[in-house]
């Protein structure tokens, strides 16, 4: 994967330097806010591999499942659980890929495979992201180009989500003996799943874009909770998905959840105190380094966990080892493609007198069909950036300017872009590395796309034609 992004960076600086005649001062920031942008996402991935080994030696997520299964025994309902609502929460509070390495690892904990794993936290790790990390997509992603109506719109297409906890149980079932009865008997409780969720996003949207994924995911765990007390919509006969059962843990539940809450508590007074302040780099492009950063959350986290379980100072310095080892491919592979990307939406300051590279590639849809070809555009930003708020900023400008020259309404535009790229976030690039990182199998893109792609197809075919027929 090294070989592959630093190739397709060298064309693309080739093109921008020869053809498009890009600004010799602009090119070399644009290279310089890659690796910026980059050296973020590493702290993100070194302290989360650093945190889940703590984690692992204290045997935090081998008492994980034991458990989930005093909510239900059955995995498909743990999974959900944690791959779905669990994720949600993560990615209100914290987003830029800390879901899935977060949560990969505690599926393997309940007997998923690895490659499952990563791709069962890629599925979660997707509506959600309409609103992001305290709705950074829409405040910071579309700024000052959001109208009123925006977020609202964004969490009625968000609907679609509805099908995401159904691609989960269809890759649960999948390939086992009674299959067709798995995936039917429990495919209420998916579609259960994943209309509170949703459903959650638009009671809270009018709180503000920042309340959806954070007290909207709050909301839907507390309803889903109650439901699988209640029964409802719980197969009422036992069948093979029944997990079969952990000995007594050897951790009380308080010491098991212990370094979640502190996680989490570290997210969500880190966004709350520090928001969006940062350290400003005085480059052509500009770039902050944010002062939150969920990768020292993470090591904290780590850290506060190694004193409360009085490990050794071996296992403190044997996983940070591990965790520098594990990150830096992954790290060189996202400098090569975020130095593309900023390469490319950089590209239009040239002395050649040309369009920008990102208007070259939208050139053959501002047309009637915009409605249908704005998700699909959306999704390729988050694939290609691995960020929905960083997606917008690559090409909101050109939606809001194609929708008011084909006099489309530009909330309804945009909305279909962020919810796009909220589903293109489970193809995106950079949190395919960081899930195969955190869970220790490598070379593995391919296979992890295979698994995601189909249910990313279906969710931006969906938005494209419900709005075309909506706007």
């Amino acid at each position: 994967m090294i070989w592959i992004s630093l190739i397709s960076l060298i064309f693309v600086g080739a093109a921008a330097g020869f053809y498009w005649k890009i600004k010799t001062d602009l090119f070399i920031a644009s290279v310089g806010k890659g690796f910026f942008v980059a050296f973020d996402i590493f702290f993100i991935i070194f302290g989360a591999i650093f945190f889940l080994e703590i984690l692992k030696e204290v045997k935090v997520t081998e008492n994980i499942g034991f458990y989930l299964e005093s909510i239900s025994k059955d995995i498909r309902i743990q999974v959900i659980l944690l791959a779905w609502f669990f994720e949600n929460f993560l990615e209100g509070t914290a987003g830029f890929g800390t879901p899935a390495t977060v949560v990969a690892p505690l599926l393997i904990g309940l007997g998923i495979n690895p490659l499952n794993a990563v791709i069962l936290s890629l599925l979660g790790n997707s509506t959600a992201g309409v609103f992001g990390a305290a709705g950074a997509p829409i405040k910071v992603g579309f700024g000052e180009l959001a109208g009123s109506q925006l977020p609202f719109m964004a969490s009625v297409y968000g609907l679609v989500g509805i099908l995401i906890p159904v691609f989960m149980l269809w890759l649960l079932v999948k390939g086992k003996e009674d299959q067709k009865r798995g995936f039917f008997e429990m495919l209420p409780f998916a579609l259960w799943s994943g209309l509170v969720f949703a459903a959650s996003s638009i009671v809270t949207v009018f709180l503000g874009p920042e309340f959806p994924s954070i007290l909207g995911s709050a909301l839907s765990l507390v309803i889903i909770l109650l439901s699988i007390k209640t029964g409802l919509f719980i197969p009422k006969r036992n069948s093979g998905f029944i997990s079969s059962g952990r000995a007594t843990p050897e951790i009380p539940l308080i010491k098991t959840i212990f370094p979640y809450m502190v996680l989490i508590s570290l997210l969500i007074v880190g966004k709350v105190v520090l928001g969006s302040s940062g350290l400003s780099v005085p480059l052509a492009v500009k770039h902050t380094f944010s002062f939150f950063n969920p990768g020292f959350a993470l090591i904290l986290s780590g850290i506060v966990t190694i004193l409360f379980y009085k490990v050794s100072a071996k296992i403190f310095f044997s996983s940070l080892k591990i965790a520098l080892k594990k990150s830096l491919e992954p790290f060189l592979v996202i400098v090569f493609m975020s130095s593309m990307a900023q390469i490319m939406v950089n590209s239009a300051q040239n002395v050649s007198g040309m369009k920008s590279m990102i208007d070259f590639l939208v050139i053959g849809v501002r047309n009637a069909f915009l409605p249908l070809w704005t998700p699909i555009i959306g999704a390729f930003g988050s694939f290609l950036t691995g960020s929905v708020t960083i997606s917008n900023l690559m090409f909101g400008n050109f939606f809001a300017v194609a929708a008011r020259e084909l006099n489309f309404n530009v909330d309804k535009i945009l909305a279909l872009a962020v919810v796009g790229g909220a589903a293109g976030n489970m193809i995106a690039l950079a949190d395919i590395l960081i899930a195969e990182a955190v869970v220790g199998i490598k070379h593995r893109e391919k296979d992890v796309i295979k698994g995601v792609i189909v249910p990313c197809l279906i969710c931006i075919g969906l938005l494209g034609l419900i709005g075309l027929f909506s706007i």
